[in-house]
């Protein structure tokens, strides 16, 4: 085991500070809608541009050990910050400062640390409890355009793009920022839900001009397992034609004698039909299969549940107004779900995003909320050079 450098009292403390204060007055310039732009070199590609203060932290490591555990200290304040709420690290990172520096101080003075901290706690509770009633509500598109701004460098078409989607998805949906192959700037809006799986056969494709499958008013069957037993699909095959109403079949995979029964189905005209890849992996796979069999209003198909595919009837798949599945994705718009279930649902993921401890997962739950909840929002940034 590598030797320890040990350092106590006034000698500890001074060092750590030092730290502290190093890593806050980098990233306090960049506080406030006025605030100064930081560049950060980096080993490959251009600098980075940012005015983001958990950004310019995580790029801080200090050569002495003791001042870099005073900024690892104030580096986590702002990581937490943007874990939880997402903005306003650079205001807890001065906020961190001052305590700290104010709290070395009052124990230099031989003030007790617990009373200390006792008083930091009730004046936390205080002022929480003020700003909450002095807050106020945005509520108008206008506003969200002027607080995207600020965010944005003061960049106003930004603004305006970020309250448009806002507009769009509602609280509960996401906003992605994607590069752009343009020098133009867009905004793409996904109305329904939409995962990464395209068709399994282009003989399925209905829009030749377009490429892609349009299937009005469908039926959805949803099973977890392959299908390639033609057997075992023919009472649900069957009734979907005397429905006369288009079948999508979402399954871990189609193949064999069952995919080629569904293509020559669908070249004779008999039965409008097209079938997909469950979207995600293992336990994920089957959290999303459950979430577009609530959003859809039908059953997911499930050795679990003891259910056999020979047993389905139509009461038990999932119903939308339109489905179009292109190469490469799926989208189903407005599926025929109750809303308390749809609602119940939104409130389990919300629960699970609050448990998790893995930034992963916690991304991973908060698509699958904005699938069943609002809806996806896909802002393209151009620009005429990389750094730009």
């Amino acid at each position: 085991m590598a030797a320890k450098e040990v350092k106590f009292h006034t000698e500890a403390r001074e060092k750590m500070l030092r730290g502290v204060n190093i890593l806050a007055d980098a990233v306090r310039v960049t506080l406030g809608p006025k605030g100064r732009n930081v560049v950060l070199d980096k080993s490959f590609g251009a600098p980075r541009i940012t005015k983001d203060g958990v950004t310019v932290a995580k790029e801080i490591e200090l050569e002495d050990k003791f001042e870099n555990m005073g900024a690892q200290m104030v580096r986590e304040v702002a990581s937490k910050t943007s874990d939880v709420a997402g903005d306003g690290t650079t205001t807890a990172t001065v906020l961190a400062q001052s305590i700290v520096l104010e709290g070395a101080k009052a124990v230099a003075a031989g003030m007790n640390p617990m009373d200390l901290k006792r008083g930091i706690d009730k004046a936390v509770d205080a002022i929480v409890a003020e700003l909450k009633a002095n807050a106020r509500k945005v509520t108008r598109n206008d506003e969200i355009a002027q607080v995207g701004a600020i965010s944005a460098n003061g960049d106003a078409e930004i603004g305006r793009f970020l309250a448009e989607a806002m507009e769009k998805v509602g609280n509960e949906g996401v906003i992605t920022v994607e590069e752009a192959k343009t020098a133009e700037t867009e905004l793409e809006v996904v109305e329904g839900m939409q995962f990464d799986r395209g068709y399994l056969s282009p003989y399925f494709i209905t829009n030749q001009d377009k490429m892609r499958v349009e299937l009005d008013e469908p039926y959805l069957l949803i099973h977890e397992k392959k299908l390639s037993n033609l057997q075992a699909m023919l009472p649900v095959l069957e009734a979907a034609v005397q429905s006369g109403k288009p079948l999508l079949i979402i399954a871990e995979d189609v193949e064999g004698e069952a995919l080629a029964t569904l293509v020559v189905n669908k070249l004779r005209g008999g039965l409008k039909v097209a079938a997909v890849k469950a979207p995600g992996f293992g336990d994920r796979r089957k959290a999303m299969l459950e979430d577009i069999a609530i959003l859809t209003g039908g059953t997911a198909i499930s050795e679990d549940l003891g259910i056999k595919l020979e047993n389905v009837t139509l009461e038990m798949l999932g119903r939308a107004k339109k489905v179009v599945i292109e190469k490469e994705n799926t989208t189903i718009v407005d599926g025929a779900g109750r809303k308390d279930e749809i609602q119940g649902r939104i409130t389990q993921i919300k629960a699970q995003i609050e448990e998790t401890t893995s930034d992963y997962d916690r991304e991973k739950l908060q698509e699958r909320l904005a699938k069943l909840a609002g809806g996806v929002a896909v802002i393209r940034v151009g620009g005429s050079t990389e750094v730009e």
